[in-house]
C-alpha cells in the first residue's frame, strides 16, 4: 500500500492522482554530487491547517467555509466538512504523555510477534527489532546445521524451510557475511512499514484472517480509540476495537489513495490517530476523478471515518522531516532523556499512524 497509486495511464489522469503528485516530496537537479539534495519548495497555501482554524475558532467563532463546528460533548473543538459526512478532524486530541506513550508501543511492542509486519513474508516473525536494532545487531541467515554461529543469537525466527535467521553482534555477523545473507537491525527497523494488532489483516487475500493467533489491543489504546470515536457513533453505540493497523513513514514514503472497505458496518468509524512528523493528508469523493482536499496532519491529531466518508478515497502523499516543517519540538523535548534516544533518533525523520476499526 505504500508508494505511488499506480493504476496504468489512466490512474495519471485522476484529479486524485494529479494532487497526489502536486504535494509528493521531489528533489532539484544538481550537477554537484556532493551537495546535499535539496527538496523541491511546494505550495502549501491551498492546504486546510485544523491547528489554526481550531485557534481562529476559539478566539472569534469564525470558521472558513466548507468547515463545520461539531457539537458533541468534548471538551475541545472538533471540526467537520460540509460536503463529506461522516468526517471528523480532532486537532491537538492527543496529550504529549500519549503520544510518547504510543511512539513507544508502536516501536517495541506492537510489531511483536504473533503481530504480524511487512517483514514476515522474507524473514518469518521477527522479535525484539527495535531492541535489536538500538544494540547494534544483525540480522543473520545461515542454513540449518549442527554447526552454529560461535555465540548464542538474542533471537531467532524460522521461516519453515531450511533456512533461519538471527540476530547476532556485529563483529559475528561479519565474520560470517562471507558465506550468509546479513543485514543490519537498523535498516529492518527503517523498513517497517506496518504492522497488524487484534484481528490479523490478510494484505494478500484483503479480508481479516480471524484464524490467526493475535494480540488483544491494549485496553488502554482500546479505551482512548473509545472515547475518540464518540462523535462519529450512531446514537447509543459503543465504539468496538477489533483490529488496528500501525502505518509507519519515512522521509519520501507515500500512502496512494485507496478505500478502507474491508469491515463489515460502514457507520462504524476508522479511529486514526497521528505520531510524528506532520504530514499531508488528502481527503478525496467516491471517485478518484473528484478532486481531493489537502490538509495538514500534525502529531496528536485523530481522524474519525465514518458512513459516506467511508467510501473516500483518501491518502498520505508527504510527510515533512526537515526541521522547519516538522514541528515535533514537544516530542524532542520529551524524548530528550538519554534512555529515550532511539525514540528521538526515530521519530525526527518518521511518522506513525494507528488506525483502529471495529471489524465484526
Amino acid at each position: 500500500m505504500y508508494g505511488s497509486d499506480r493504476a496504468g495511464d489512466d490512474a495519471e489522469r485522476t484529479a486524485f492522482r494529479k494532487t497526489e503528485k502536486k504535494y509528493k516530496l521531489y528533489y532539484e537537479n544538481s550537477k554537484s554530487t556532493k551537495k546535499k539534495k535539496q527538496p523541491k519548495q511546494v505550495d502549501l497555501s491551498e492546504v486546510l491547517d485544523f491547528k489554526s482554524i481550531s485557534e481562529s475558532f476559539n478566539q472569534n467563532g469564525e470558521l472558513p467555509p466548507g468547515v463545520v463546528h461539531v457539537n458533541c460533548g468534548l471538551d475541545r473543538p472538533i471540526f467537520g466538512l460540509e460536503n463529506r459526512p461522516g468526517f471528523y478532524f480532532i486537532p491537538g486530541a492527543l496529550t504529549l504523555d500519549e503520544q510518547c506513550t504510543w511512539i513507544r508501543e508502536s516501536l517495541t511492542n506492537f510489531p511483536q510477534p504473533p503481530n504480524r509486519t511487512n517483514h514476515n513474508v522474507i524473514y518469518g516473525p521477527i522479535s525484539n527489532l527495535f531492541v535489536a536494532a538500538k544494540e547494534g545487531k544483525v540480522f543473520v541467515e545461515e542454513e540449518r546445521s549442527d554447526n552454529g554461529l560461535d555465540s548464542e543469537p538474542s533471537a531467532s525466527v524460522s521461516n519453515g524451510d531450511s533456512h533461519r535467521w538471527k540476530f547476532y553482534e556485529e563483529d559475528i555477523a561479519r565474520s560470517r557475511g562471507k558465506t550468509c545473507k546479513t543485514v543490519p537491525a537498523s535498516v529492518l527497523l527503517r523498513k517497517l512499514r506496518w504492522s497488524t494488532l487484534g484481528l490479523q489483516f490478510d494484505w494478500s487475500n484483503r479480508n481479516y484472517a480471524v484464524s490467526l493467533p493475535h494480540n488483544k489491543i491494549p485496553n488502554a489504546l482500546c479505551r482512548l480509540a473509545k472515547r475518540m470515536a464518540e462523535p462519529a457513533m450512531p446514537t447509543g453505540e459503543e465504539f468496538r476495537p477489533e483490529a488496528a493497523i500501525v502505518n509507519y513513514f519515512g522521509s519520501g514514503d507515500t500512502l496512494g489513495g485507496h478505500l478502507d472497505d474491508m469491515e463489515a458496518d460502514w457507520s462504524k468509524p476508522i479511529v486514526s490517530m497521528s505520531f510524528g512528523c506532520k504530514a499531508i493528508f488528502l481527503l478525496g469523493g467516491k471517485s478518484r476523478q473528484d478532486e481531493p482536499l489537502a490538509m495538514f496532519l500534525r502529531s496528536g491529531d485523530v481522524v474519525l471515518m465514518a458512513g459516506e466518508a467511508r467510501e473516500c478515497f483518501h491518502g498520505v502523499p508527504r510527510i515533512f522531516t526537515d526541521e522547519e516543517n516538522a514541528e515535533i519540538t514537544p516530542l524532542e523535548l520529551r524524548f530528550s532523556d538519554e534512555d529515550d534516544r532511539c525514540f528521538l533518533d526515530y521519530i525526527r525523520t518518521s511518522r506513525i499512524n494507528i488506525n483502529i476499526r471495529q471489524v465484526l
